[in-house]
C-alpha cells in the first residue's frame, strides 16, 4: 500500500489511529509519503527543549506500523537534514532519519510497492518579501522590522536556508535518473507545483523559479501516471493526472 499526504510542518498527528485508521492494516512493507514541508528536522540542536520534543515526535512516528517516506520542502533545517547518514534504498538515495523514516532526496528514483517514484523536493519561500536577515545581527534587525510593521522576514541558517532551491548538480541527476527510466514513471512526488500549476492558481506571492520550471520541462516531456505536489496548502485536482495536497491522505496502490 501507498498513501501520500501534503506538509506536515512537524505535526505528524493526522497519523494518529483515530484520524489515520486504514494504518491498522499495514506493515512496514506499506508507504505513506510527504510531498515536502516535512518539518520534522527544523529546530537548533543548542535548543534542548526544541530537540526533545521534535525526538518525541520522530520516535513516535518511526513506531508506526508503516514507512514514512517524505521529500523535502522549503521549510526544512537543511544544515541538520544533509548531515544525516546516507543508504540506497528501493533503488535510490535516502536520508535515514529513523529506521522507517527516510528522506527522498532530489531527482532520485525509486521502485516502491512494484512503483517507479520520481522524487525532486524544495520549492522557493513565498513569506520572505520583508528579507532574509542574517544570523549575526538578526534579533537588532527584527527589531526594527517589527516597529515598522513588518513581519516577512526569514532567518539565515536559523529559518530559511538557500538550499530550499536546488544546486545544478541535483537537477542534473533528476534527467539523468529520468532518462535511465525511459522518460517514464508511475508517481512524480515534488513539493513544489510545476510552473503551469502555480500560473493557474494566480497566487501573487508564489514567483516562478529555477525549480518550477524545470519541473515544468519535465511535465511537459515525461510520461507519468499521477503527480502529487505539496506547498500551496490545499487539497485540489487539476487534471485526471495532476494533484495538490495539504491535509489529505489518498491511497495511490
Amino acid at each position: 500500500m501507498i498513501y501520500i499526504t501534503g506538509d506536515t510542518h512537524g505535526d505528524f498527528r493526522r497519523f494518529s489511529t483515530d484520524i489515520f485508521p486504514e494504518q491498522k492494516e499495514m506493515t512496514k512493507d506499506d508507504f505513506v509519503i510527504i510531498c515536502g514541508d516535512f518539518g520534522g528536522i527544523w529546530c537548533q540542536e543548542d535548543n534542548k527543549k526544541a530537540m526533545r520534543n521534535e525526538n518525541y515526535w520522530l520516535d513516535w512516528l518511526d513506531q508506526k506500523p508503516f514507512t514514512t517516506l517524505f521529500v523535502c520542502g522549503n521549510h526544512e533545517n537543511f544544515d541538520r537534514l544533509s548531515a544525516f547518514p546516507i543508504e540506497n534504498r528501493y533503488g535510490g538515495n535516502v536520508h535515514v532519519i529513523r529506521p522507517s523514516i527516510l528522506h527522498l532526496m532530489r531527482g532520485e528514483t525509486f521502485c516502491i510497492d512494484g512503483n517507479t517514484v520520481f522524487a525532486f523536493g524544495g520549492a522557493s519561500s513565498h513569506d520572505i518579501s520583508d528579507g532574509i536577515l542574517q544570523k549575526e545581527n538578526w534579533k537588532e534587525e527584527a527589531k526594527k522590522l517589527d516597529r515598522r510593521g513588518k513581519y516577512m522576514y526569514r532567518i539565515d541558517g536559523l529559518s530559511w536556508w538557500k538550499e530550499e532551491l536546488p544546486s545544478d548538480k541535483e537537477l542534473q541527476n533528476g534527467l539523468a535518473n529520468l532518462d535511465k527510466t525511459g522518460n517514464h514513471v508511475d508517481y512524480i512526488i515534488t513539493h513544489s507545483p510545476p510552473a503551469s500549476i502555480i500560473a493557474l492558481l494566480g497566487f501573487g506571492s508564489y514567483k516562478q523559479d529555477i525549480l518550477t520550471k524545470y519541473l515544468e520541462d519535465i511535465r511537459c516531456t515525461i510520461d507519468y501516471k499521477y503527480w502529487f505536489m505539496g506547498h500551496m496548502h490545499m487539497n485540489k485536482r487539476f487534471t485526471k493526472q495532476d494533484f495538490l495536497l495539504y491535509e489529505q491522505i489518498v491511497r495511490v496502490v
